[in-house]
C-alpha cells in the first residue's frame, strides 16, 4: 500500500489501520506501537529516518510485533516541516506558529491504532515533542533538552501503555518476556 506524505492527507493513517488490522490476524504475540521513523519511515521533521538498528528490533519486526506510526503525520503535519517544541502547555515552531492541535490530534491516532492492534508497549522517539517518553527540546531551540514528555507519550502512558525509548530495548525485551511466560 504507498504511502503519501502530502500535507492533511489520510494514507498514513488507513496504512496504520491496515498494518493493525493485519497484526490482529497473527498470532497472539504482544504487540508494539513504534515510531514510524525507528522502522526507516523517513518521516522526521527533516525528512529523514532515524532507524534503529539491531537484532532484537529485527527480530521483533520478523516476528510482526511492530506497528509503525508517526503521530506528527498522521495529525496532518508535513513531510518536511518546521521544527517543533514544547513551550509550555503549547507544541510551537521556531517562527511561533502554534501546531498544538495537529499534535494533539497525532496523539489521539496513536493511541487508537494502539487500542486496535492491542499494543500494551510503545517504543518511541526520545526528544520528539510528540514521542519523547522522558525528555523532549527545551523550548528554546538550541538543541538543548530537558525532563518531559511529548503529548503523544503521556497520553499512552496515562491510557495504561507503557512507554519506552529506542534506547531501551532490552527493558522491552524483559518486559515482553515477563508478560509472555505468565
Amino acid at each position: 500500500m504507498p504511502v503519501s506524505l502530502r500535507r492533511g492527507s489520510s494514507s498514513l493513517f488507513a496504512r496504520a489501520q491496515w498494518d493493525a488490522r493485519r497484526h490482529s490476524r497473527l498470532r497472539r504475540v504482544e504487540r508494539i506501537l513504534v515510531s514510524s521513523c525507528l522502522m526507516g519511515r523517513p518521516v522526521r521533521y527533516d525528512g529523514r529516518a532515524k532507524p534503529v538498528v539491531g537484532d532484537l528490533f529485527e527480530r521483533w519486526r520478523a516476528e510482526g510485533r511492530l506497528v509503525p506510526f508517526c503521530p506528527e503525520v498522521a495529525g496532518g503535519l508535513p513531510v518536511p516541516r518546521p521544527p517543533a517544541e514544547i513551550v509550555g502547555s503549547r507544541v510551537l515552531t521556531e517562527d511561533g506558529r502554534d501546531v498544538t492541535d495537529a499534535f494533539q490530534r497525532g496523539a489521539r491516532l496513536a493511541l487508537e491504532i494502539a487500542r486496535r492492534a492491542g499494543a500494551r508497549i510503545a517504543l518511541l522517539k526520545e526528544g520528539s515533542p510528540s514521542c519523547g517518553g522522558t525528555r523532549v527540546h527545551d523550548g528554546t531551540f538550541t538543541g538543548r533538552s530537558t525532563a518531559g514528555e511529548g503529548l503523544t507519550a503521556a497520553l499512552l502512558r496515562s491510557s495504561g501503555i507503557r512507554v519506552f525509548p529506542e534506547t531501551d530495548l532490552a527493558a522491552v525485551a524483559s518486559l515482553l518476556a515477563e508478560w509472555e511466560t505468565h
